[in-house]
């Protein structure tokens, strides 16, 4: 969904390093549109009962492009174009978890 790019491409464009997750480092909007391509991918391989990874790699990408030309035609961002957080999600939970924590602690003294 991403124009032709692999999971390690696109990491490589938002700067983020092999160990790390690149859904960690996606918006909502991206997130989003990358569930929709899954879900809409995983009802048409049941549909069309393909069961084989050729036909269903195929498949995948038809579905990539079609939810591509959805977000160009309706005037949306492309994925590749859409802002890379500054922060991992895991971050962001890291964070809120200290801050409950230390929250915690204060209120318990």
């Amino acid at each position: 969904m991403h124009n032709g790019e692999t999971a390690k491409d696109i990491a490589n464009r938002k700067g983020i390093s092999e160990k790390e997750d690149i859904l960690d480092y996606m918006s909502s909007t991206e997130l989003a549109a990358n569930l929709f391509r899954i879900t809409q991918t995983d009802e048409v391989l049941k549909n069309k009962n393909i069961n084989n990874e050729d036909d269903a790699c195929i498949t995948h990408h038809k579905v990539g492009q079609a939810v591509r030309q959805t977000i160009k035609r309706i005037g949306g961002t492309m994925p590749e174009d859409l802002p890379t957080p500054s922060k991992s999600t895991k971050q962001i939970e890291k964070e809120k978890s200290k801050r409950l924590r230390f929250k915690d602690n204060k209120r318990f003294k």
